[in-house]
């Protein structure tokens, strides 16, 4: 985007700052908050079943762009990359395994016991 004469800021860059300025006067509940709430007024409007018109809409514009495969690609990349974390987290844990509270080894006896 250009500049505006002047040396002032593009519309871009305005925009940015003011969603920065936002986000850290009033944090990521209200955009949670707006999102409910437009959510809401979009399904009163439209009613529910809008939403997957626009989804259907939207993966076809994305299978056009980048092909019939890219889903497949996207959820295979993706469920990878959990597998790979679970993994970690379990080599973690044999290599450093959390200490146990006393009272909660305690706890765990008593329970066991009946008591």
């Amino acid at each position: 985007m250009a500049r505006r004469s002047g040396g002032g800021m593009t519309v871009a860059e305005a925009g940015r700052m003011g969603g920065r300025l936002v986000s850290e006067k009033y944090g990521p509940e209200f955009y949670e908050k707006i999102g409910k709430k437009g959510g809401s007024s979009t399904a009163n409007k439209y009613g529910p079943e809008f939403f997957g018109r626009i989804g259907k809409k939207g993966g076809k514009a994305v299978t056009a762009k980048y092909g019939p495969g890219h889903f497949e690609r996207i959820g295979r990349k993706g469920g990878q990359k959990v597998a790979d974390l679970i993994e970690r987290a379990k080599s973690m844990e044999t290599e450093h395994p959390r200490p146990v509270a006393k009272e909660v080894v305690e706890e765990r006896i008593e329970e066991e016991a009946g008591h």
